[in-house]
Parts: C-alpha cells; sequence; structure tokens
C-alpha cells in the first residue's frame, strides 16, 4: 500500500472511504440497469454516436460511483463513454499512451503538479469557452487558477478530499469533560485535560512514508495564521521558507509536538508510527483520544469496531490565526484530445448537475458551490462540505502537492524529512526553516 503514502491516502483509500464514512452501499450494489443511481433524464442526444475515453485511477467501490455519474452524462447527451483504470501511476499509464499518440480523451490526474508537466509538454487542450464559463459559474476563481498553465484554463476539479478536520474519540472527550476546541490554543488546553483524565491525548504519524501528515498539522496552522495569499506565495516558492511566517507556524506546531507526554509512543513512538497505524492506536486500542486524518480516515476506522459518527466524530481543524483553515486535496480532469465529446464531458462533471449525482451516491466531497450540503447522502459529508462552502475563497489546495515532488511528496526527503526532524527537535526553529528552504530551492530549481 505504499505507492506514495500520500497519493494512497487521499485517493486510492478513498474507495474504501465509501465503506466508512461517506458511503451509500446501496447505492454501490446496482448494475448499469439500476434506476435508483440518481442518473439525469435522457435528454436531445446531441452527441450520439459520439465515443470518449476516460482514464482515472479509480477502483472497486469510487469506480462504480464513478461510472453512475458517466452513465448520467450518457443518458443526457446520447454519447458512450468508456472507462480506463490507470492504477497506482496515472503517469505511468498516460505517459506511453501520449508518446503512441493515442491517449484517452479525458484523463483525471491526482495532482496539478502532474498537469502542470502535461502542459509543459503541449499533451493538453485548453478548455472550452462554455466549459470555462460553468468552472466560473460553481467554483471560485481559486480552483480555476490551480487547473491553469501558462494563463490557459486546461482542468476542472471534479473530486476533493478534506483535510481540515481532527478526528476524536468520543469516549474520550466525555470522560475529560471536554468538547471539541475552536481555536490551536484551545486544542492545547484540551489535550491537556484529556492527559489529566488519563488518556493520551494524541496520536501521531510521523513515519519516514507517512510524515505527509506533518505536512498537512504545518499546512492548516499556516493557512490560518499567514492567510492565503501568503500561502499561495510560499506554495509558489515567491517568499523563502526562512520568513518569519513560516517559523510563527513552526512554534505554534511546537505547542504540541514539543511536549512527548501528549502523544501517543512519544517522540520516538511517533517517528516510527504509520499513518493506519495512529488511527488504530485510537479508535482501535484506545491509546489516544485524537488523531488528524482527513476525511479519509474513515476508512482506516472502519476497520476497528469504533462506528464513524458515534465512537468517532470530527472536529475542524482548530483556527490558529484569522483564518479558518480549509485545505484539500483532490482529482482534476483535462482533455488530452480535441473534440466536442471531451469538452462537454468536462463541462458536465464541472456542472452542479453531475456533482449531485456523485454526491447522493457517498464518497464524494466538492467546493462546487451549486452542490449544497444536503445533496450529500452522509450527514458527516453534509457537515464536511458545509465547512468547504464557509471558506469560500480562502479555502486552499494542499502545499505539499503544489510543490515539486522532490520538496513536497518524497519520504526522506525535503518538506517531509524537515518536519519529521523538528518533531525530534522542535526547539530548533531556525534549523528546520533553513533546512526546508535549502531543500526547496533546489526542488523548485530543478
Amino acid at each position: 500500500m505504499r505507492v506514495s503514502r500520500r497519493l494512497m491516502s487521499r485517493r486510492v483509500v478513498s474507495a474504501a472511504v465509501v465503506a466508512g464514512l461517506l458511503a451509500s452501499a446501496a447505492a454501490c450494489g446496482g448494475g448499469d440497469d439500476d434506476k435508483g443511481d440518481g442518473a439525469a433524464p435522457a435528454g436531445g442526444g446531441e452527441l450520439k454516436g459520439t465515443k470518449i475515453e476516460i482514464a482515472a485511477k479509480w477502483t472497486g467501490p469510487e469506480e462504480a460511483n464513478f461510472r453512475k455519474v458517466l452513465q448520467a452524462f450518457e443518458k443526457k447527451t446520447g454519447a458512450t463513454v468508456t472507462y480506463a483504470s490507470t492504477g497506482e501511476n496515472t503517469d505511468a499509464y498516460l505517459g506511453p499512451r501520449l508518446e503512441a499518440k493515442n491517449p484517452p480523451d479525458v484523463a483525471v490526474l491526482p495532482q496539478p503538479g502532474l498537469m502542470q508537466q502535461y502542459a509543459d509538454k503541449g499533451a493538453l487542450k485548453p478548455l472550452a469557452a462554455d466549459v470555462v464559463s460553468e468552472v466560473d459559474k460553481n467554483f471560485s476563481p481559486y480552483w480555476k487558477e490551480l487547473g491553469s498553465a501558462q494563463g490557459k484554463p486546461y482542468a476542472v476539479l471534479v473530486k476533493a478530499a478534506y483535510k481540515s478536520i481532527i478526528w476524536y474519540r468520543t469516549e474520550a472527550f466525555s470522560n475529560a469533560g471536554v468538547q471539541p476546541p475552536q481555536t490551536f490554543d484551545d486544542l492545547v488546553s484540551v489535550a491537556g485535560t484529556v492527559q489529566d483524565s488519563g488518556t493520551t491525548p494524541f496520536a501521531l504519524a510521523a513515519g519516514a512514508q507517512d510524515s505527509w501528515t506533518l505536512t498537512d498539522w504545518f499546512e492548516n496552522v499556516y493557512l490560518s495564521q499567514a492567510g492565503p495569499e501568503q500561502y499561495d506565495k510560499l506554495a509558489k516558492h515567491e517568499i523563502k521558507w526562512t520568513d518569519p511566517s513560516v517559523g510563527t507556524a513552526l512554534e505554534t506546531l511546537a505547542k504540541i509536538w514539543g511536549k512527548p507526554d501528549l502523544i501517543s509512543g512519544g517522540v520516538a513512538g511517533a517517528r516510527q508510527t504509520k499513518f493506519d497505524e495512529s488511527v488504530t492506536q485510537t479508535f482501535g486500542q484506545q491509546k489516544a483520544a485524537m488523531v488528524y486524518g482527513g476525511d479519509f480516515a474513515a476508512a482506516n476506522i472502519a476497520t476497528t469496531k469504533a462506528k464513524v459518527g458515534t465512537d468517532a466524530k470530527v472536529f475542524p481543524f482548530p483556527k490558529a490565526g484569522q483564518v479558518a483553515p480549509a485545505v484539500l486535496g483532490g482529482d482534476i480532469a483535462v482533455a488530452l484530445k480535441d473534440g466536442k465529446g471531451g469538452q462537454e464531458l468536462l463541462k458536465f462533471l464541472a456542472s452542479s448537475e453531475a456533482g449531485k449525482v456523485w454526491a447522493g451516491l457517498g464518497g464524494y466531497l466538492t467546493p462546487n458551490k451549486g452542490v449544497a450540503p444536503d445533496a450529500y447522502s452522509d450527514p458527516v459529508a453534509k457537515e464536511l462540505v458545509a465547512q468547504i462552502l464557509k471558506s469560500g475563497d480562502a479555502a486552499r489546495y494542499d502545499l505539499s502537492d503544489l510543490a515539486p515532488a522532490a520538496f513536497g511528496a518524497t519520504p526522506g526527503k525535503g518538506e517531509w524529512e524537515a518536519l519529521r526532524t523538528f518533531v525530534q527537535k522542535p526547539t530548533d526553529v531556525k534549523g528546520t526553516q533553513a533546512k526546508l528552504e535549502a531543500e526547496a530551492a533546489k526542488a523548485y530549481k530543478s
């Protein structure tokens, strides 16, 4: 399960999330003739006879739900859509097909960096004007910019993972007599009370393969304190990691990371702990009261006896500054071939119509403003999407996924390793900043 634990956690694991947090088992069970799939009624058939191939990495229940969304498009337009699974490494699948000049019409990419890579190679087709209009109608300008390269819009955000939540064990909070915190200082206070009640407050995954959790902690704190504009600058390396704002965020994290008794197994234990183990420690072994994990952690909770929504609940990542953080990961769709069919499919995927179909099936979140919380089939999903929509223009994509992979998504290197080392020595703020900047400078230059 370790192709890239970061990619696994937000995309492959999301298939299991369908069975956990956002599941709608009945929706996954029907075949192509299932009348309960929420598909749109038959339309004018303006694409009758048109064949479209779309490639994405989804399998299992996640693929089953996406196929129902594609069925809605087929019924509306008369087109025939073929789905191809790219497997874990999207680029490894698409690269040879692009070289052979036989790409699918549309591909769903797991990170914006890959879109930028393909755009630089001239492999993408810009979004048609009516697709851009659909994006403008349903998404804040940030998400359009995220899907753009060299000033041209190329991508539609089709599916998101929400990363600004912390999971907690309700029994532990009840025993300690505490409520979910709203600010980071409240979080530190709650942790102390939980500890006094006899429970270790946090399980922290800081293993070499799982240090992405540490980048997510940082991103939430940094976005809240520094604000969206500064966050964007850091993501583009327009400001250095030696900037005082980075130091402030690290000092804030040290309020928890710098107290080993607040962490299950202490610092040494955290540095050996994998993400799924941190969730198991919290909900399977009751060794901790809280764990960071984003919405996708529901898949791991489902492997324990704890039940999401009762034994395991979430609260928004507490504000460390003036901004309520809303950090998302997600999948973006691009056109690899010319033709009306692919552009029409992209337009549909950007619409509130497609979003509502998908939301009713489960395993789905989106910042699409046209998909209201009551469109979602799961009460926790309603809560999460309400947070996303409330954040509005302040919502941001995962910073480390926007960075070059050598800096933001490589075990044992870059941001992952610098923050992992910081957990071990949280007093060394300046040294950590220097290491982050040195690694970033190399990665962005290359």
